[in-house]
């Protein structure tokens, strides 16, 4: 279809869609913070909500993942964008019809028993439709909006030109490479092919993970802007907070287990934990969905991460240091590593302890969010830090994972699960299991 391409017409479009609504609150915000004028944020952050929550695209997904990094917008507008979770408005009957016939062809129907014309979820690229095929298994299609490689590359260079301004009041965190990065896993979503082969992968991880379903392509009713697989039941987490407290554990477990095997065994992550990219069975297994923001990782990368755990138990800084220059860092003078390292106590804390514990003991349902102001602050006192691409998302992981175990209240040992997965790790291992399974799936290993 030719209104999918990324064209100067469809752009032009977009900027001036996003522009009032993103740029005028960007610029305001700065503005108050040159000239020392007062914001009410709150509004503003609440009327940003709003306008986003009902805007199709990457900008809604920026915000999502944008709402789990710690203190990088202020804390009212981080409230607000994480309440953009699954629900955007879907789009109506006639662009399902004009999709369908430009991927499947004039006579899609007859590809189906039935196919249900209300959206069954609606998110920030794409939306999902019931169906059932011919055989009679129950489906799920993931159709694509119109024109979003267009609307990706406007909102990305929104984006920048937002990121341009914060760094002109804010110097504590510099966003470069977290642009560089959503700008990579976005394009990335556009192609549902690309996605399908992230379901084969970890369909292919999680196969001995019976907590864990993965649904599975149906390759002849996808393209590269649909996508069709079985259809998962299940219901949403909130539905589980007031469950008893056995219950809400097991959930946390395989949680836990769906997002870190794939890491630890594989160097793999699906890097959005929202809401809306998951749901509980009444076994309390659950069923992962949306697999287009999956970030694979170095070896050497996965081996830091498991470095840094053991040089925060033992106290080791030089073990630290070597940790967050294999991630990237670079340039690190002592006051940096001191500050990076109360964000690297606080996450691995639990994991630290051999009992049963809380994910965090004070704080409330706010994961992470005094440490993370706190830290920001010494940041800025600095001179700031540059986070390197691959910290995004795994931060983006474990933030957004320790907030839904904060609100499962969930009281396990985070120790002994940790420990299942790296007491045996090795690099040389992991890389060959790795390049095994990416080759299997035809997935690019790291960058």
């Amino acid at each position: 279809m030719a209104n999918d391409k990324n064209t100067l017409t469809g752009r032009v479009k977009r900027y001036a869609r996003v522009g009032a609504v993103a740029g005028g609150f960007a610029a305001r915000a700065a503005g108050n913070k040159m000239l020392g004028t007062t914001a009410d944020t709150a509004k503003d952050a609440a009327a940003l909500q709003s306008a986003l929550g009902g805007l199709k695209g990457p900008l809604m997904k920026v915000a999502q993942i944008l709402s789990t990094l710690p203190d990088l917008l202020p804390e009212d507008y981080m409230v607000e964008l994480g309440k953009l979770q699954a629900q955007a408005p879907a789009m109506g009957w006639s662009f399902v019809k004009r999709r369908m016939v430009g991927e499947l062809g004039p006579d899609w129907q007859s590809k189906f028993q039935s196919f249900e014309r209300q959206a069954a979820a609606a998110a920030s690229l794409g939306q999902v439709h019931k169906a059932v095929a011919l055989d009679g298994q129950p489906l799920a299609c993931k159709i694509q909006y119109p024109d979003m490689s267009s609307a990706v590359e406007a909102d990305l260079k929104q984006l920048k030109l937002a990121f341009s301004l914060y760094k002109r009041y804010d110097n504590a965190i510099d966003p470069s490479n977290i642009h560089t990065e959503l700008s990579e896993r976005l394009r990335e979503e556009l192609d549902y092919k690309r996605e399908a082969r992230n379901l084969g992968l970890y369909g292919f991880i999680h196969k001995k993970e019976h907590q864990v379903h993965v649904p599975v392509e149906r390759p002849e009713l996808s393209t590269e802007r649909l996508l069709t697989m079985n259809w998962l039941d299940g219901t949403p987490l909130m539905n589980w907070l007031q469950a008893d407290v056995e219950q809400r554990n097991e959930i946390a477990v395989n949680m836990f287990r769906a997002w870190y095997v794939p890491l630890y065994y594989y160097g793999v992550l699906h890097g959005d934990p929202h809401l809306g990219n998951y749901t509980v069975r009444q076994d309390r297994s659950l069923n992962l969905m949306d697999f287009g923001c999956i970030r694979v990782f170095r070896p050497d990368f996965v081996r830091a991460v498991i470095d840094l755990y053991h040089a925060i138990r033992e106290g080791d800084e030089d073990l630290a240091v070597h940790a967050y220059e294999t991630w990237g860092f670079e340039g690190l003078q002592k006051p940096v590593i001191k500050i990076l390292n109360q964000w690297a106590e606080f996450l691995y804390a639990p994991l630290l302890q051999d009992r049963i514990m809380p994910i965090q003991e004070t704080g409330g349902v706010n994961y992470g969010a005094g440490v993370a102001s706190k830290i920001h602050r010494e940041l800025r006192e600095i001179g700031g830090v540059m986070p390197p691409r691959e910290f995004v998302l795994m931060d983006r992981a474990a933030i957004g994972l320790g907030s839904v175990f904060t609100h499962l209240r969930a009281e396990i040992n985070w120790h002994r699960m940790f420990h299942l997965m790296i007491d045996d790790f090795d690099v040389t291992v992991l890389a060959a299991r790795q390049w095994a399974a990416l080759k299997k799936f035809d997935i690019p290993p790291a960058g």
